[in-house]
């Protein structure tokens, strides 16, 4: 497996949790899996192996460590050692902007990843890419390494996590990276005069998987497809939905040690420690009218994509409603200031707190009693599953994996609140709704229960992810 974060070394999104639960996963199912990823900023490796690598781009060379650090039973990490390309403050850019030598430092790790499964002599059964960072992964197979006994021919299968995220660079960073102008063709990388990484994932592996079914035929439209649906039409028979898991060790009420009190769907008391402790967290008053008003919790980039731009449309009619407002994220300047102005505006009501804090995170997840997600798309969504593990109610758009993992309550065993329409008006009646419903004690409850005993595990989806690496290993 090849990506450009995982938990536990780096994280920006749910990239890095999918990439720290699927692989003990598989794992768990009697699978060995190696993943690569890069070594960034603080990333400790004491007293783990390390060899050093040279790798060859035709007129230009990197050289890069390769440092093995085993995590699990079963699961080994490598990670690409090259400070000036990964030892920096971010990931993939600094103060909004991408830092602009992306295209190599992403090649580089694709190389490497290769380089690594020809030098370690045992043939993989398949090879995993993920998002457009890796891309470059099966190009480099086939047309660097498709002779190799030990690369060559290997089923690539290529993950899109977020279809708006696509690596476009230069068409002259083809030769940079050693290779044919024959690439640039509408049939391989050529993208709108450009070059596009994500383009050859798509195009040049045996299998292509997205994170939800739903998303899967949304992008697949004009309206979802940020100009790839042509591209993926064409692959359309490739192309596979799996809902991502959750990891439910890590994020479970009954035994999370980043709370005051555990609680579990036959004993919620624990949930009402927690909403107190999360309003005391963040210096938001706790007496007894504050403790019965609903909290609604969100954690989140603030962007558009994220539904930030109806939240921001909606904030008078939203702020009118009883409710506390706990939000935890950042993102677009503009709703970054939003939220700070919400929060001085109604300081008994509202808290922003700009960043990320994991024990902050679990506090909201377990001490709320909703959670905001209005997406304008969203891949799969990670915390509406979390949200239904700690009985936390989701209220949604019905969009990607949210449709696919929030039943609307006023269907049987619903578990959430969705509405359709980008707008909001939408987003204020499905708010609306759900407080309506929180001042029904023993409905709301069930919508709870039902929540929380849904099977939001990776191991149901690891067993789906099998079935795509057969399929592309007949394909191949």
């Amino acid at each position: 497996m090849v990506s450009s974060e995982a938990h536990p070394f780096a994280k920006t999104g749910g990239l890095a949790e999918v990439l720290g639960a699927l692989p003990p996963a598989l794992a768990r199912l009697g699978h060995r899996v190696t993943l690569v990823v890069p070594r960034y900023r603080g990333t400790d490796v004491t007293g783990c192996a390390s060899r050093a690598v040279t790798l060859d781009f035709g007129a230009r060379t990197q050289d890069v460590s390769l440092v093995t650090k085993v995590l699990a039973p079963g699961v080994t990490a490598i990670l690409v050692d090259a400070p000036k390309l990964f030892d920096r403050a971010g990931l993939y850019g600094e103060d909004g902007l991408d830092y602009d030598d992306n295209a190599w430092r992403f090649a580089v790790l694709s190389l490497a990843a290769l380089e690594h499964a020809r030098q370690a002599g045992e043939r993989p059964s398949v090879i995993h890419a993920h998002d457009w960072q890796t891309g470059m992964v099966p190009v480099f197979q086939k047309m660097l390494m498709s002779s190799d006994r030990h690369v060559g021919g290997v089923p690539v299968v290529f993950t899109i996590h977020n279809l708006a995220f696509q690596g476009v660079f230069p068409a002259s960073t083809l030769p940079a990276l050693g290779l044919g102008w024959e690439l640039f063709d509408v049939k391989a990388l050529e993208y709108w005069g450009q070059i596009s990484y994500l383009k050859g994932g798509v195009n040049f592996s045996e299998r292509i998987t997205t994170v939800s079914p739903t998303y899967a035929r949304e992008i697949l439209t004009p309206e979802l497809g940020f100009g790839f649906d042509g591209v993926l039409r064409e692959r359309a028979d490739a192309l596979t939905g799996i809902l991502n898991g959750i990891d439910v060790e890590r994020w479970n009420p009954a035994a999370d040690p980043l709370l005051p009190a555990r609680f579990t769907p036959d004993d919620l008391s624990g949930k009402a420690a927690a909403k107190q402790a999360l309003l005391q967290a963040l210096g938001l008053p706790v007496t007894d009218a504050s403790r019965k008003r609903p909290v609604i919790g969100l954690i989140s980039r603030l962007t558009e994509q994220k539904g930030y731009d109806l939240i921001a449309q909606a904030a008078e009619e939203l702020m009118a409603l009883d409710a506390t407002w706990v939000m935890l994220g950042s993102g677009d300047r503009l709703y970054e200031d939003g939220w700070r102005a919400l929060a001085a505006r109604y300081p008994d009501r509202v808290s922003a707190t700009i960043g990320f804090d994991e024990r902050l995170a679990h506090l909201i997840e377990a001490g709320a009693d909703m959670f905001l997600m209005p997406s304008r798309f969203e891949p799969c969504g990670l915390n509406q599953m979390y949200s239904h593990r700690y009985g936390t109610v989701p209220i949604v758009r019905a969009t990607g994996g949210l449709d696919d993992t929030v039943r609307d309550a006023s269907e049987e065993g619903g578990s959430g609140f969705k509405f359709s329409d980008a707008t909001a008006d939408a987003l204020v009646a499905a708010v609306g709704r759900a407080l309506d419903c929180f001042g029904k004690p023993s409905q709301w409850k069930q919508i709870q229960l039902a929540g929380m005993r849904m099977d939001h595990s990776w191991d149901a989806s690891a067993r789906e992810y099998v079935k795509v690496y057969e399929a592309a290993a007949e394909r191949s």
